[in-house]
This record gives structure tokens, sequence and C-alpha cells, in this order.
């Protein structure tokens, strides 16, 4: 997706991740303590498997987990792509296919939930015309719709702000203000 991920994905021998991160006694009170289904923006799987980020990476580990755990997680066809696209193309050190399809298999493709649509189009081009987000997030804000969620999860969108009852919450905002 042009224009909408800036890439600082540098993974160094890249390889599936521990099978201890995704463990329930590591999810935290933030993830614990939200309820309802929550959408994943791209940002928190090529985070997940991110070292040259560690907080991030812990963060979006622990997200991930709770929606495998919970059964709330959910992300579209959209996310799909995207993130094939970062971790085979944009990376400092591109994933192999075989290692991107592990991945996926794993961690991505049973919280795939919200394909493509007439629907989702339509109402993402509702969204564009009148709740001033991009393309490419109306896309997203309008997957989130359709798959239920009442959060969105994304460091790409405004922290804080509801639309049409689905509130974006930038999962990595508060790791930064208590590291400074």
């Amino acid at each position: 997706m042009p224009g909408r991920h800036v890439c600082r994905l540098k993974m160094y021998g890249a390889q599936r991740l521990p099978s201890g991160s995704f463990e329930p006694a590591a999810l935290s009170r933030v993830t614990s303590a939200m309820s309802g289904k929550f959408f994943l923006d791209t940002n928190l799987l090529v985070y997940a498997i991110d070292p040259t980020e560690p907080v991030k990476q812990a963060v979006a580990q622990k997200w991930i987990a709770s929606a495998h755990q919970s059964g709330d997680g959910c992300l579209s066809y959209q996310v799909v792509h995207e993130w094939f696209n970062v971790v085979l193309r944009k990376a400092a050190v591109p994933l192999s296919a075989e290692q991107a399809a592990s991945i996926y298999r794993t961690l991505i493709e049973p919280l795939w939930h919200v394909q493509s649509s007439r629907e989702l189009v339509d109402t993402a081009i509702d969204l564009y015309q009148h709740d001033s987000l991009s393309w490419w997030d109306s896309l997203i804000v309008s997957a989130a719709i359709q798959g239920g969620c009442n959060r969105l999860l994304s460091e790409d969108l405004q922290n804080g702000r509801k639309v049409r009852g689905v509130k974006i919450t930038n999962p990595f905002r508060n790791v930064f203000s208590r590291a400074q």
C-alpha cells in the first residue's frame, strides 16, 4: 500500500517467533483489561517479528497473544497483504517466502476474519467522503466495522478518535511516555 507505512524493519536473522513469546502469562493488564473485539493493523504484525524494536515487539506480541487466546482479535485481507509486502520486500533483511508463510499460517491466518467485499468498499467510500480519512485508512476502519470490532489498534491513526463506534488506540503510546 503506497505511502502508508514507513518501514523501519531491520530483521537480523529473521526467524519464527520463540514459542514462549505467546504464552498467556505474558499478557499485561492493558490487553486483559480491554473487552470486546479488536482489530489489529499491519504495524502490530510487523513489530511482532522485528527484533530491532524490542519494546514495540513485546507490546505487539502481547496483543497478538491476547487475540489468539481470547478469540477477539481480527484482521483483514488488506492487513494480510500489507504485511506480506513489508516482510518480503520492504524489510532491510526480507523474510524468505518460506519464513513468511510459516509465520502467516501460525500467527496471522487464524485472525483473518474480514474479506474484501462490496459492502466493505461501500463503507470505506462513505468513510472517505464523510470522516476525513485517507483511502487506505478508510479501508482499515471499514474492515474493523465489518469485523464487529469496537477498537482498532494502530500507531498510524489518531489515538483516541472514535469513528462510527470504533475507537482508535495506539498500543505503543504509553510505552514511550513511560520510557521518557
